[in-house]
């Protein structure tokens, strides 16, 4: 067999070790049949909401066991597929078996990073915030493309995008915007994201052509249903209607439609006016509420709480997580993993997918070195 096929086998071969070891296979099987029999059971659906949190489940542990198993039944007939070829010295299809398993090796090193998301709200929808810094029109228009960018990104992953309140500056961008994705690991995908993000380029608002620096920041939380109990204490809320602003027509401009909650004990301000309706709107603010105080504990458990609280505190220069740079030069880093490229048009069209790799794996311990090649 030919030694780039060796090469590739090893690495496939190292990369789905991983991924038995992060899935606990044994466990993984176990569940999946565990789950597989209470899909079966007619009576699971006498509750609709447990149902979906079910089959949501059995969804995940079901794409990632059949993805292994998957893998490693492909890989054995392409390697059988090139020995024969070679025995036949058939050059061509030698060629079409290592290219094979150059896909192979690809999806087994994307599936390596899909198996970090194992946190305990990982495989939850998303909550994403954006906030322009100072700045004006300048960084309210980072801020729109920063929303364009994770809007895409979501698109491209068969995510749904669902704007909740929005915020349009007075000249042009946003001031800020909610939204929330939904998606298998959204949130797993999206935590990374979280931090200030900083834009270098020639500004289209400046006659004088001069290059400017632009602050926005993003947070993002995971969505709660009520298999997860937060407790707030209704006293401890602030609740404000105020007419909707942007798309919705006209009933919803001129109707207090819109919520703003305040928690008043941790300062956690959501608001909502996708609904014409008060109470849907104020049912989702709650559970955007509920989503908020529930990533507060989940940080610190991971004992990050410090760390992120310091990058949320100014929106500016020292607290940046990513720099996005069109001039002089072309380039798009994040400051936490070194992980870089060239080509912030991709980036910011949607492919951020290397940069969520790197952070997950920095995040799980692994060298910058090794977040660095598994994104690559």
């Amino acid at each position: 067999m030919s030694t780039e096929s060796d090469q590739l086998n090893e690495q496939i071969g190292r990369s789905v070790a991983l991924l038995r070891r992060h899935l606990d296979w044994d466990a993984a099987v176990l569940k999946l049949a565990e789950l597989d029999a209470r899909a079966e059971d007619p009576s699971l659906w006498d509750d609709a909401e447990a149902a979906q949190t079910v089959m949501r489940e059995r969804g995940r542990i079901a794409s990632l066991v059949e993805g292994v198993r998957t893998l490693e039944a492909e890989t054995k007939d392409t390697l059988e597929l090139v020995a024969m070829a070679e025995a036949e010295g058939d050059a061509a299809m030698v060629a079409d078996g290592v290219a094979t398993l150059q896909r192979l090796a690809e999806q087994a090193r994307q599936r390596e990073i899909e198996s970090l998301l194992s946190g305990e709200a990982d495989g939850r929808d998303a909550f994403l915030e954006i906030n322009a810094g100072s700045g004006g029109t300048e960084a309210q228009d980072w801020a729109q493309m920063l929303a364009r960018m994770y809007t895409r990104w979501a698109e491209q992953h068969g995510f749904k995008v669902e704007i909740l309140d929005e915020s349009e500056g007075e000249q042009a961008g946003i001031k800020s915007v909610s939204m929330q994705i939904t998606g298998a690991n959204a949130y797993g995908w999206l935590k990374t994201e979280s931090g200030v993000h900083r834009l270098v380029r020639i500004s289209p608002f400046d006659s004088a052509a001069r290059r400017h620096t632009s602050f926005s920041s993003v947070w993002v939380y995971p969505v709660v249903d009520d298999t997860i109990e937060i407790e707030i204490n209704p006293a401890d809320l602030k609740v404000d209607t105020f007419r909707a602003s942007g798309a919705g027509g006209q009933h919803v401009n001129k109707t207090e439609s819109a919520i703003r909650i305040t928690h008043i004990p941790t300062g956690i301000i959501v608001a909502c006016q996708t609904d014409r309706s008060q109470h849907r709107n104020r049912a989702t603010a709650m559970n955007m509420l509920k989503a908020r105080m529930y990533e507060m504990e989940l940080q610190k458990r991971e004992a990050a709480s410090a760390a992120t609280e310091a990058a949320k505190t100014d929106i500016g220069w020292g607290h940046q997580i990513r720099s996005y740079v069109l001039a002089p030069y072309q380039l798009v880093k994040d400051l936490r993993t070194s992980y870089e490229t060239g080509n912030p048009a991709a980036v910011l069209d949607g492919g951020l997918d290397p940069f969520m790799a790197a952070s997950l794996a920095a995040r799980v311990g692994a060298t910058r070195s090794d977040a660095s090649a598994a994104a690559d």
